[in-house]
């Protein structure tokens, strides 16, 4: 089922996820208290949204993985401009944390990006780098650790959105941004983008 939501003083067509794979696991950190802010910045009955084309490299994803016994958990999708202010308050204009005044804010914001993290095939969490939210040199994307099971799991989680059609980010191994998402922003905001993220394949939490 397809949704209307504005973003930027733009119409931007989004997706439930679960509409379209029923078999991806939701559970969006910034519904309840588990995350940085340690509170709800959703209300009740928020749905995971974002592009249809992005849904769509979801679903690539998802069958990837099923074919290894493993599946996609996402733990946030599209992010009103006003959730970014309240996450960036939260965790004390973090440079993590997008600024959703400056550049074309964060990527989450224009239902290209995705937070994503693995699970088995019976709805269980599988050891990964670090929880949600860690702003530590621990949650690279290049794990450094010791445990063989962490880096095949996060190897397997980077190759499943890799091959879909997924950009990750240096600094937070589970967040994901669509390939070739520069054609999804407005002209300006894409200048001010690049200017912020620098690099092509980058965007902020």
């Amino acid at each position: 089922m397809a949704v209307k939501c504005v973003a930027a003083q733009t119409a931007i067509p989004l997706v439930d996820i679960k509409s379209v794979d029923p078999t991806i696991v939701i559970e969006l950190r910034y519904a309840g208290a588990n995350n940085v802010a340690g509170q709800a910045l959703y209300p009740p009955g928020t749905r995971a949204l974002v592009r249809p084309e992005v849904a769509s490299r979801l679903v690539a994803a998802q069958a990837f993985l099923r074919r290894y016994q493993y599946q996609l958990k996402i733990w946030d999708a599209y992010r009103p401009k006003s959730v970014q202010m309240q996450l960036r308050q939260a965790a004390h204009y973090n440079d993590f944390v997008a600024d959703p005044h400056a550049g074309a804010g964060s990527l989450h914001s224009w239902g290209i990006a995705v937070d994503a993290t693995l699970i088995d095939t019976s709805n269980r969490p599988v050891l990964m780098p670090t929880d949600f939210d860690d702003f530590t040199p621990a949650a690279m994307w290049h794990y450094r650790g010791p445990d063989p099971a962490i880096r095949s799991h996060l190897h397997l989680l980077q190759l499943a959105m890799q091959d879909a059609g997924f950009y990750g980010l240096h600094t937070e191994w589970w967040h994901f941004v669509i390939v070739g998402w520069q054609k999804y922003l407005p002209p300006e905001e894409l200048k001010r983008a690049l200017r912020a993220f620098g690099m092509p394949s980058q965007g902020r939490l």
